[in-house]
């Protein structure tokens, strides 16, 4: 099959194929269809399948991904530097509800042990979350926590983990700006992420801007739920990490008494996300993981996907999937609150993608979007919801965040995933502590090479030895047996985290 030279032709107007082989394939080769490459053109990347003259559209997924730079004959390889950028689709006449999907049958009978929160939502973790009012507790609060994992955790053992909501935030912001309620909401909601059971506790200085009251969820007490380092009852350090255990050691109690039981999949809450993206992403794993999504949905549960700059050039494509026009308006707002956030910035949508992606054949913006978006699947988009807020309905959620790994990771979180699957083409070792992360490579090359990092090789597809059917199915069982602890993602194996990262649109003072 590796000396087979492939290429793949997504939809049947496209001028462009992208190249399969592992190596790419050099100067003269030949394929069934007639088609001579000019020159060498690299793995993923876009060969010509017709003469292109200057300006004339290049086509991919059947959408125009740029104008050709200058005259391009059949059989050349498109590289970056020949495809000039469209303009981003206009939001003020875009169609809404207009081509809403018909409902697909429930698919029933499928569950997985999860905990049961007193709130109704269940965790596929039973963690311990610690959160802080302001950066300046760091340090003690690390120290406090390194503790906790070596003395008392292991009196506690049906309790995973500990897990520290850390921030660079809390003080020396403008935290009455407007949009100051991004990260401010993104922190209350993260301390009700479901894996961490309901047990609230917060480290605070005592003088920061962002006081911890804010950050109790209704009915929680601030006398058993804060504690303050600046409190007068502390004197010392050894004091105040002695508070901080003791605190910490009550809610062990409670999340140790946690059983996983018998849900339906209908309780579980996805975040789906891409990271180091490829040409292979739109094609093999993304669709495949939107396969998943629609099973999912089929089975009641919620799925949201993120990563507004990487959806913008393709949201002519979802405002007609939403549910109705309340909704198709609501993605309508996201976007053009990113276009001027951006523009404030000085600066635009083509500052995605990264060098990376570029290397591996996406050559802007938007040929990235139309593959970012096979996430979603093809179910109608039922929600939406603004940075750090959190899911309030079953179905396929737009959840806005940017497409920054660390960020989306920690927006999504805060929205109320319980689980997260991440595709990649490039490679990333990305995990998060508060969820499983299961990984998605595009390509059977990566799989092989990070075979003890990559949880799922999509890469078949491309090579006509599994379906997007059977990749999505694939994913759909190890999301329920991930979430039943029944399996470890790789990245919780090594127990790789990557930090949450708050998003703060508001100035810093």
């Amino acid at each position: 099959m590796s000396d087979t030279p492939l290429y793949i032709k997504v939809h049947g107007d496209d001028n462009v194929a992208i190249i399969v082989n592992n190596l790419g394939l050099p100067e003269g080769t030949a394929f069934p269809c007639g088609l001579t490459l000019r020159e060498f053109v690299p793995q993923g990347h876009k060969v010509a399948l017709a003469d292109l003259a200057e300006g004339e559209p290049i086509l991919r997924y059947g959408e125009v991904i740029g104008h050709a730079a200058r005259d391009i004959a059949r059989g050349s390889w498109i590289e970056e530097s020949l495809v000039r950028l469209p303009s981003a689709p206009a939001l003020g006449s875009l169609p809404l509800a207009t081509n809403v999907p018909p409902a697909q049958p429930p698919l029933e009978g499928y569950t997985f042990e999860g905990f049961r929160n007193p709130d109704g939502s269940v965790g596929t973790k039973n963690l311990l979350g610690i959160s802080m009012s302001v950066q300046c507790v760091a340090g003690v609060m690390d120290f406090a926590i390194e503790r906790i994992k070596k003395e008392l955790l292991p009196r506690y053992p049906n309790v995973d983990d500990v897990v520290a909501i850390e921030h660079a935030y809390g003080c020396g912001v403008a935290i009455n700006a407007p949009e100051a309620v991004v990260p401010i909401r993104t922190l209350q909601n993260l301390a009700r992420n479901p894996n961490l059971g309901g047990q609230v506790m917060v480290v605070g200085l005592g003088c920061e801007k962002l006081q911890p009251e804010r950050l109790l969820p209704a009915g929680a007490s601030g006398d058993t739920s804060i504690m303050t380092l600046q409190d007068e009852r502390h004197v010392g350090f050894g004091a105040m990490v002695a508070s901080i255990m003791e605190m910490a050691e009550k809610r062990l109690g409670e999340l140790n008494g946690r059983r996983r039981v018998t849900c339906p999949a209908a309780d579980l809450v996805v975040g789906m996300q891409c990271g180091g993206s490829d040409a292979f992403s739109g094609v093999t794993a993304n669709p495949a993981v939107g396969y998943a999504s629609d099973l999912l949905v089929r089975a009641g549960a919620t799925v949201m996907f993120s990563e507004v700059t990487e959806v913008r050039d393709a949201i002519h494509l979802l405002t007609p999937r939403a549910v109705d026009e309340e909704v198709g308006r609501a993605l309508i707002r996201e976007m053009d609150w990113y276009d001027r956030y951006l523009s404030a910035g000085q600066t635009d949508r083509s500052a995605n993608p990264s060098p990376g992606n570029k290397k591996g054949g996406l050559a802007n913006v938007v040929e990235k979007a139309l593959g970012s978006i096979a996430k979603s699947g093809s179910s109608p988009i039922v929600g939406v919801l603004s940075p750090g807020e959190r899911a309030d309905r079953k179905g396929l959620i737009y959840a806005a965040t940017p497409a920054s790994d660390f960020v989306c990771g920690t927006l999504q979180l805060a929205s109320g995933c319980n689980m997260e699957v991440f595709t990649t083409g490039r490679g990333t070792p990305y995990g998060l502590a508060m969820v499983p992360v299961i990984k998605v490579s595009t390509r059977t090359a990566l799989a092989e090479r990070w075979h003890d990092l990559i949880d799922v090789d999509a890469g078949r597809i491309a090579t006509g030895q599994a379906t997007i059917e059977d990749i999505g199915w694939e994913i759909f069982r190890m999301i329920l047996d991930v979430a039943s602890g029944r399996k470890k993602t790789w990245a919780d194996h090594w127990g790789i985290r990557n930090a949450m990262t708050l998003f703060n649109p508001a100035p810093v003072t």
